[in-house]
């Protein structure tokens, strides 16, 4: 079986997987879920309605495995409080979110990159120190006050970017980055800061290697031993560890546009908790664990772009 074949068929058990322990989770929240979301004063009828409405007088198996079938068919349910499917609040929401995480992304990798590169160049030198402070205090720093410091100087101080709020892209593209400006900024800092110890780690292992010391015995430029040779091999593990950190962009972006008003699908799931929405925040979580699984089978394929010892016909 090949390397593709296998990661496809984890894939698919760990999809299946995350959907059973994403429905059986709300279902052992204690208590009756009808009079937690309608209250102890809601009258036994309406009661005994929304329990039927939620599939409760079934067993679970049964509820499962119609909730499983909706899912397939891309039918998550309806919001009880607004009352409208909840593929359609995650998909309203969604432009936001990946707008921000995106952003946040790619700060993160424009400033972990240049610095651990040439830290690792530059080791023992004053670059090398200052980036080992950045690094750690990034790591230290929690996104969301990051995103308050960020808030008071560059909006009321400075008054250089706006508070909060969202603008579309189709409305105003650049109205729509000076708003995500800040909150991508807070978000990608502190996963700018954990890549930029991976790779400087990784460069300074990569470049003590034997086939390194030849490539500059033959007496290639500095340059191309840097990039051409070190750079391929040292993102490998950068590669693992901006897989894993997706789910945290994910779970800080949920902190983060409340911070800044953003009405992304994080805030949605902030909104469903406190309102008690169970269809709704089964659905968020399914998407945000879905996205997170299929983000690292996408990291596993990459591997076998940059390691030439994985192969995805073995």
């Amino acid at each position: 079986m090949s390397y593709l074949a296998r990661r496809v068929i984890a894939l698919l058990i760990t999809l299946w997987l995350v959907s059973l322990v994403t429905f059986l989770l709300l279902q052992v929240i204690p208590g009756d879920p009808a009079q937690l979301i309608l209250g102890t004063e809601a009258p036994p009828e309406a009661l005994e309605t929304l329990r039927v409405q939620l599939g409760l007088d079934r067993p679970w198996p049964v509820r499962y495995l119609d909730w499983l079938r909706g899912v397939l068919r891309g039918d998550m349910g309806v919001s009880l409080r607004q009352e409208r499917p909840v593929v359609s609040l995650i998909a309203e929401r969604l432009p936001v979110t990946i707008s921000l995480t995106s952003l946040a992304m790619l700060v993160a990798l424009a400033i972990s990159l240049p610095l651990g590169i040439f830290a690792a160049v530059r080791w023992n030198s004053p670059l090398d120190y200052a980036t080992l402070v950045f690094s750690q205090v990034g790591i230290a720093v929690p996104s969301f006050w990051a995103g308050i410091l960020l808030i008071l100087v560059f909006s009321l101080f400075l008054r250089l970017f706006p508070t909060g709020g969202y603008v579309g892209w189709s409305e105003s593209p650049l109205q729509a980055l000076r708003h995500l400006a800040l909150p991508s900024l807070a978000l990608g800092m502190v996963m700018a800061a954990l890549l930029t110890r991976m790779t400087r780690a990784s460069m300074l292992e990569v470049l003590s290697q034997s086939y390194i010391l030849t490539a500059r015995a033959k007496g290639l430029k500095e340059r191309a031993v840097i990039f051409r040779h070190a750079l391929k091999n040292a993102l490998i593990p950068v590669v693992t560890v901006v897989g894993l950190q997706i789910g945290f962009l994910m779970g800080g972006s949920i902190v983060i546009e409340y911070v800044f008003a953003l009405p992304g699908v994080g805030r949605l799931l902030l909104t469903a908790i406190y309102t008690r929405d169970l269809p709704l925040i089964q659905g968020i979580v399914l998407f945000v664990t879905t996205v997170v699984v299929v983000s690292n089978f996408v990291v596993d394929i990459i591997y076998a772009y940059l390691d030439p010892r994985i192969s995805l016909k073995r």
